[in-house]
């Protein structure tokens, strides 16, 4: 008997990858008004991969299937655009969980009990999240949402695959190569850049996507609080590079760098 996925794809809307951030005047965080905001990338991947779990279930029965692909967004009101986003490209359903702007970003510890709550009450087997947002670099939550949960972890995942018997295969990337991971589900997997290509939503699935269910709930629904752990003391632009300089030929270039010390 195949064990049907039920699987969680948090997604998070960043100041888009191609604008450069800028520090606000008060120097305590990023400028965020009037600034193009659109999915973390590494949560494209992530919603991708569940995607195409389901196309792979359609084409080969030694796959699973797949009973719901469910986006989670936590999030000031314009969160709902990356959910419809992720909604266009092949998730079912989504949840918006309503956080004032004013708030901030949440904490990972406070997402990750946010997701616990979820996946606990949505009855999930598995979660896919990128390995981290690219505003804050954490690379934190997935690792925390799996040990709340008591659950295996595969993390920066180049490549899932999962068998009938509710068996996940996950080849990771680590420092000087790849490593393969094996566990049973539940698990939590996060995301790398070269697990896939995700596709571009097609303005028929843009429109279908209107149509599916986006719910709205607060984190109150789920017990959990937004209170603040860490305090950020100040933000600064980092130094400008300085330029750098030419040499004649190769023992120019070893003067120079004896000149700096570096050899």
């Amino acid at each position: 008997m195949s064990t049907a996925l039920r699987i969680l794809v948090p997604v998070k809307r960043v100041i888009d990858y191609a604008v450069k951030p800028r520090v606000n005047s008060a120097q305590t965080a990023v400028e965020i008004s009037g600034v193009k905001h659109s999915m973390n990338p590494f949560d494209e991947l992530s919603i991708e991969e569940a995607v195409r779990m389901r196309e792979r279930s359609a084409k080969n029965d030694s796959h699973p299937k797949v009973s719901d692909i469910l986006a989670l967004s936590a999030g000031p009101p314009k969160s709902a655009d990356v959910l419809r986003t992720a909604m266009a490209m092949g998730a079912d359903r989504s949840i918006h969980v309503e956080v004032a702007e004013k708030e901030g970003d949440l904490e990972p510890l406070t997402v990750a009990k946010l997701l616990k709550a979820v996946a606990e009450k949505e009855d999930r087997n598995l979660i896919i999240l990128g390995k981290q947002s690219i505003d804050d670099d954490a690379n934190q939550t997935g690792q925390m949402v799996a040990g709340l949960l008591g659950w295996a972890q595969a993390t920066q995942a180049s490549k899932v695959d999962v068998s009938e018997d509710g068996t996940c295969t996950v080849i990771r990337e680590v420092d000087g190569g790849v490593e393969t991971v094996r566990a049973k589900l539940p698990m939590v997997v996060t995301t790398d850049l070269r697990l896939n290509e995700p596709r571009y939503a097609s303005l028929p699935n843009i429109m279908k996507a209107k149509k599916k269910k986006l719910e709205k709930m607060s984190l109150g629904d789920f017990g959990v609080d937004a209170a603040k752990r860490l305090k950020t003391m100040k933000v600064v632009e980092p130094p400008p590079r300085k330029g750098g300089g030419k040499v004649d030929d190769v023992d120019g270039l070893i003067g120079k760098l004896k000149e700096l010390g570096a050899l």
